[in-house]
């Protein structure tokens, strides 16, 4: 690390991991060489206007659309009252809390200018788990979309370090829409250096207890420079459009970050349904397309009644693709869907194959820019077509904010992002299985000890586990097999209780789509809970337990 440091809260780097337990960083590319002094929301938005593209376009949506130009000087407005009313300094971290909208773009970018570490979080967080993110990441300063404020508020009441909350889609006199409009057009963004901390963003770890990981100035900028440009090849003719929230680093890559670094532009929907994204698609002349694969299945089946003409490239990332969905979605659109696997420890991709590199079944290649391999216990590589842990390293890599799994997620040199993989004599990448206990249900990594934790709030609950169970169409879903204390019956009515309850208490994606009662637990003889057995199809059960039916929602 360079001495030099733009940030006089300097909390984020004094919470960094120590530097022996970093992943060894590459730059093997010469574009990514960059200087020691960068701030990337500058380098992308400020280095766009300056090349003759203030005029094009750079965000779509339903209403009309926002030039790099305007962009630009909503950008800067914002910085101000960030800077001058808000009293934001360089270092402090700021929530926000928003789907995905082109003033969320705005104060994304408003924030890095003024020097700030923008924490981006799903609209669909609750207020504990808002609280959490606040606590851990010492957040002092938090810009809402003002329809999100209840949770936020609650959340707010519990964190006495969040001193400045603002709020935009709001008419009142001191909302960021009302104080920008007064604030001239021009800021200059602040001389952050390449490693300083530019983002935190929060990822569900096994244990429940949410991670943040921390991403450079430079690390943004590493990856605008490998998987657009040599797997997806971006250009300035690109319409993106795409389903995950910026919060996730799939979603903020995809619709922030790559479009500006190469003059395209990106639509900005809130809310997608399969007809709404095959709508947006067709009305925009979208050419490339993100989502999970579960979207791809279900547009797959209505996609004749649309034109897809424009399409060049679909992208599928967040949970393991089957052959089975890209069969049916290049059937339907004539577009074959780039893979890849990616994670917020990493920021981005690093695995992918697209075009004639594409073998169905298999994730992928290694990304140039970065290395890949599997690795048995032992930290050897397997062998081809042995399955062992996957380990990458690259110009990108894992930094938990002050958080003891950095040793689990790193070790010599490498980063072990928990899935099971194994690699063929021609470097593919075909996956297996997680390796822990996280969930991925239609693209949302789901912790099954946080479920298990909202479950037992509930006073019908003595114990439970979650596990992930196979599904068609979200590749795993939430299943949770529970103990009920004495005089509660284990009916439809309880288990219809206990899935809004656990909606209530956190993120409603998480709840448990499966409920299995039962009279206990598989344990060991020192009480340790078996979860393996939970996850075997073949799982007897006493007379009395009886599987929930599935819910249809």
């Amino acid at each position: 690390m360079t001495s030099y440091t733009g940030h006089l809260d300097t909390f984020a780097r004094d919470n960094l991991p120590p530097r022996h337990q970093w992943p060894e960083l590459i730059f093997e590319l010469p574009e990514l060489r960059f200087g020691e002094r960068l701030n990337c929301a500058t380098e992308l938005l400020d280095r766009a206007v300056a090349d003759s593209r203030a005029e094009r376009v750079a965000l779509r949506t339903a209403s009309g659309v926002w030039t790099y130009r305007e962009l630009s000087h909503r950008t800067n407005r914002v910085a101000r009252v960030l800077a001058e009313d808000m009293g934001l300094l360089p270092g402090n971290r700021v929530l926000l809390h928003a789907p995905n909208n082109p003033m969320l773009a705005v104060c994304w970018f408003a924030v890095l200018k003024a020097g700030g570490i923008p924490v981006p979080t799903m609209p669909l967080l609750r207020n504990r788990e808002l609280a959490v993110v606040v606590r851990k990441a010492n957040i002092s300063h938090a810009i809402v979309d003002k329809r999100l404020a209840h949770e936020l508020e609650e959340a707010r009441a519990q964190c006495p370090m969040l001193r400045q909350v603002k709020y935009f889609h709001d008419e009142a006199p001191d909302s960021i829409d009302r104080l920008a409009q007064g604030k001239p057009p021009v800021f200059a963004g602040v001389d952050t250096a390449a490693d300083d901390v530019a983002l935190i963003t929060f990822t569900s770890g096994t244990t429940g207890l949410p991670k943040g990981t921390m991403h450079l100035h430079r690390d943004v900028m590493a990856t605008c420079e490998c998987f657009p440009k040599y797997v997806l090849r971006h250009s300035d003719q690109d319409i993106v459009a795409r389903t995950p929230p910026i919060a996730f680093t799939y979603g903020l890559g995809g619709l922030l970050h790559f479009p500006l670094r190469y003059g395209a532009s990106a639509v900005l929907i809130e809310q997608y349904t399969p007809e709404s994204l095959l709508e947006t698609v067709e009305r925009h002349r979208v050419t490339v397309l993100y989502t999970a694969p579960t979207m791809y299945r279900a547009m797959a089946e209505i996609a004749r009644n649309h034109d897809l003409g424009s399409l060049r490239a679909c992208v599928s990332a967040g949970e393991a693709l089957p052959v089975r969905t890209r069969a049916a979605w290049e059937q339907a659109s004539g577009v074959r869907l780039i893979d890849g696997i990616g994670s917020s420890e990493m920021l981005y991709m690093f695995i992918a194959a697209a075009g004639e590199d594409i073998r169905p079944g298999a994730t992928g290649k290694v990304i140039p820019g970065y290395r890949a391999t599997v690795l048995d216990d032992a930290g050897k590589p397997c062998r081809p077509g042995v399955v062992g842990r996957l380990a990458v390293k690259g110009p990108t890599g894992c930094r938990y904010l002050n958080d003891e799994r950095q040793a689990t997620y790193v070790h010599d040199g490498w980063n072990f992002t928990g899935d099971a993989y194994l690699l063929d004599e021609d470097g593919y990448f075909w996956y297996q299985a997680r390796t822990d206990d996280m969930i991925i249900s239609a693209g949302y990594n789901i912790a099954c000890p946080e479920v298990e934790g909202a479950l037992l709030t509930h006073p019908a609950v003595a114990e439970c586990a979650v596990v992930g169970a196979a599904d068609e169409q979200r590749g795993q879903i939430v299943k949770a097999y529970v103990v009920l204390e004495q005089g509660y019956g284990n009916d439809e009515d309880m288990v219809r209780q206990l899935q809004e309850h656990v909606k209530r208490a956190i993120a409603p994606y998480k709840y448990p789509r499966a409920i299995v009662f039962m009279r206990q637990l598989p344990r060991t003889e020192t009480g340790k809970l078996q979860r393996f057995k939970l996850c075997d199809p073949g799982l007897g059960m006493h007379s009395a337990d009886r599987p929930a039916r599935r819910a249809a929602r």
